[in-house]
């Protein structure tokens, strides 16, 4: 699963919008935006950051599924 499947599907799983997953990942809704169209990857700083915040919502973000979420 690329990394653009693995955000929307987090996003999605835990019922947040665009804007509410930026903010709590720290970026701008048009970051969130650009990774889930696939525009742009993120840098090492924020997959480190969307894999802490996968963790805390207890979500295995290797182990993800896109068909069980969508």
């Amino acid at each position: 699963m690329e990394f653009k499947d693995k955000v929307k599907t987090v996003r999605k799983r835990l019922y947040l919008s665009q804007e509410m997953m930026a903010k709590e990942l720290g970026v701008a809704f048009a970051t969130v935006n650009r990774w889930e169209s696939g525009r742009c990857k993120p840098n090492y700083r924020a997959q480190k950051s969307f894999a802490d915040f996968c963790k805390a919502h207890n979500i295995d973000v290797d182990t993800l599924e896109e068909r069980l979420y969508m």
